[in-house]
């Protein structure tokens, strides 16, 4: 099966409609509208056959700081496979697209990993983030303690990774902030 890459703007309604309706049902039911938001306005990589989408997912960019300086990050989101073709390498094809993407794009990258989707990551050469996650928050810089452990990071095309001695501070956003 191929992966196709495009811009969100380049999807069109009906396909982004069927993305958002396997992400719901591969989800379960906990992919909720700001989930949806926070797939939306990057670059998307996706897998289809006769029945719709199969595989997808998107890098979005997100602006953290560490150390004093805002980093261009690429941010994955919206990463499932359609139950019925899981364990066939496909998720890895769509996080292969994705990660030429960030290459290309960003100084590195950043997703935040159910208990179930980690070991795709891990086998991709992401690592967890063993620093301190935190989000400026509209009332300020709030600690995320929650979403430590769960944070994956990749160098892209080689280039260092933050210390993980001083923390990521991550821009803020409705819903699950990571």
């Amino acid at each position: 099966m191929t992966v196709r890459i495009a811009p969100t703007h380049e999807l069109g309604a009906a396909r982004l409609r069927s993305v958002r309706g396997m992400l719901d049902t591969a989800f379960e039911g906990d992919f909720s509208d700001d989930d949806w938001e926070h797939t939306l306005g990057g670059v998307h990589a996706w897998i289809e056959d006769e029945r719709g989408i199969v595989a997808h997912g998107a890098v979005v960019l997100r602006r953290p700081l560490h150390r004093g300086r805002s980093h261009r990050v690429g941010y994955v989101e919206g990463v499932a496979v359609r139950e019925d073709l899981r364990r066939q390498g496909l998720g890895g094809a769509v996080m292969a697209a994705l990660e030429r993407v960030i290459d290309g794009t960003y100084d590195f990258a950043a997703l935040s990993a159910s208990d179930e989707g980690a070991a795709l990551y891990r086998a991709r050469g992401w690592r967890v983030w063993d620093g301190r996650v935190e989000a400026l928050a509209p009332e300020g810089i709030v600690h995320l303690a929650e979403d430590e452990g769960s944070v994956f990071l990749r160098s892209a095309a080689g280039r260092a990774l933050p210390d993980p001695a001083a923390p990521l501070v991550f821009d803020w956003r409705d819903g699950d902030v990571m």
